[in-house]
């Protein structure tokens, strides 16, 4: 309330007080208490961006201890801080020109080195890039009826129009060197930057993707990320935020799978977050810059990283981006008349489906519709005769592995081979009952 002298002032019984006094108070309140302060009025938001301003404040209220939380609360308690200082940036600053409120930003993190991709990416308990990231989207909602500070969804940039948030990436490039360190590790040989791959990892995806739960706001950064690159690039770029990350004796955040997936069979939970992202920038629609011709480009690039994968992993990744990406890329490879290529591709799906417990009825399908592709009746029977060539020619493969390989290899061998002739008979056994059913 104002009394009758200061309605007759225009001044605010707050701005008459001296800015010691004015801060004492600020002092008493929490963080979020201060960011529904900040939109009383214009006046009372630029006394709290004067206040949020001073170097005091910003020791006493942006901890910096990422490195030292040993207990879940202490997690909880830091991603929870950063969520109110997001609020109370984004609150104090609601009338200042995007530009001006990322240069209020920097100002404040700037002397951060986490924030700034200064620090290595070895500490597997650092929280400084998911506090940056919690900063920056991650949405809170409560009831607006309630007392609660937080009372209606928003954050530092929830809400803001894609140009906006594009002149945000901009900002974090230019504030952390992003664009020089992906230069780095795309033109270099795969492996080459581990703790620079693993670095940009952990800051696009804690940062940039991984706080927003809508697949619409995820798609839109990921296209920021990789859309100013070249195809190959892309593919690179993909593989290094999605790619497997395997366990390393030096380092508890562990490192970038690129051989084993040359060398060595992987697990279907290794290869899903980069069957999801696939699926992110196949299936959003609403992603302009994606279509079904430039994903199976990057995913021909892919395969190839940083040599030619197994092609049980190559199958297994298909399994997981779903039967239109899969019938996809064997489409493709139909109208180029790559039998050998989709023989084989064919045989390691059903040896994937037969190991990961998939219907095997689902190649069935995938076989018949791949085979619709072939408009003459010559074509159809080469396919069908190099399918099943090509599933004997696998089974010897494996077999004479089995006789040549150590121990712990011929155990793995072994139970392959158990996998692709069972995975046969179940498959023809599918072929034989559609026939039969017919």
């Amino acid at each position: 309330m104002k009394t009758r002298s200061q309605c007759r002032s225009g001044v605010s019984f707050f701005e008459r007080l001296p800015s010691e006094v004015f801060d004492m108070i600020l002092r008493r309140l929490t963080v979020l208490e201060v960011s529904v302060f900040s939109m009383v009025s214009k006046a009372m938001s630029c006394q709290i961006v004067d206040h949020v301003s001073t170097m005091a404040w910003a020791k006493r209220m942006i901890p910096q201890n990422f490195h030292h939380s040993r207990f879940p609360d202490d997690k909880q308690s830091t991603y929870r801080h950063y969520k109110a200082l997001g609020l109370l940036f984004k609150r104090c600053t609601l009338l200042l020109p995007t530009k001006d409120r990322l240069k209020f930003i920097h100002t404040k993190f700037s002397k951060i080195p986490c924030f700034m991709m200064q620090c290595k990416p070895t500490a597997a308990s650092c929280l400084g890039f998911s506090s940056y990231g919690v900063f920056l989207q991650v949405k809170t909602c409560t009831n607006m009826q309630k007392t609660n500070p937080i009372s209606f969804k928003i954050t530092l940039i929830a809400g803001w129009n894609e140009l906006e948030c594009h002149r945000v990436f901009i900002f974090l490039c230019d504030f952390t060197d992003l664009p020089r360190k992906m230069e780095i590790v795309v033109n270099g040989r795969p492996g080459a930057s581990r703790y620079l791959e693993l670095q940009i990892r952990q800051f696009c995806r804690q940062v940039l993707l991984d706080p927003w739960s809508s697949r619409k706001e995820c798609g839109f950064w990921l296209t920021q990320i990789l859309k100013p690159w070249p195809m190959v690039s892309q593919a690179r770029l993909l593989f290094i935020l999605y790619g497997p990350l395997l366990p390393d004796g030096e380092s508890a955040k562990g490192y970038l799978g690129w051989q084993q997936l040359t060398s060595t069979v992987l697990s279907s939970s290794a290869l899903s977050d980069l069957a999801k992202a696939v699926l992110l920038l196949h299936t959003d629609l609403e992603l302009k810059d994606w279509n079904t011709s430039t994903i199976l480009a990057i995913l021909e690039e892919i395969r190839v990283l940083p040599q030619v994968w197994r092609v049980e992993n190559v199958a297994r990744l298909l399994v997981l981006c779903g039967t239109t990406l899969c019938y996809s890329v064997l489409a493709n490879k139909a109208h180029n008349g790559r039998l050998f290529e989709i023989s084989k591709l064919l045989v390691y799906l059903i040896l994937v489906c037969e190991k990961d417990g998939y219907c095997m009825s689902w190649v069935v399908t995938l076989v018949q519709q791949v085979c619709k592709v072939f408009t003459a009746a010559a074509d159809k029977w080469s396919f069908i005769q190099s399918l099943e060539n090509m599933f004997s020619e696998v089974t010897m493969e494996i077999y004479e592995a089995s006789l040549a390989g150590n121990p712990q290899e011929d155990l793995e061998s072994f139970q392959t081979l158990c996998s692709i002739l069972g995975s046969s008979a179940h498959f023809h056994t599918e072929i034989l009952h559609m026939f039969l059913k017919e």
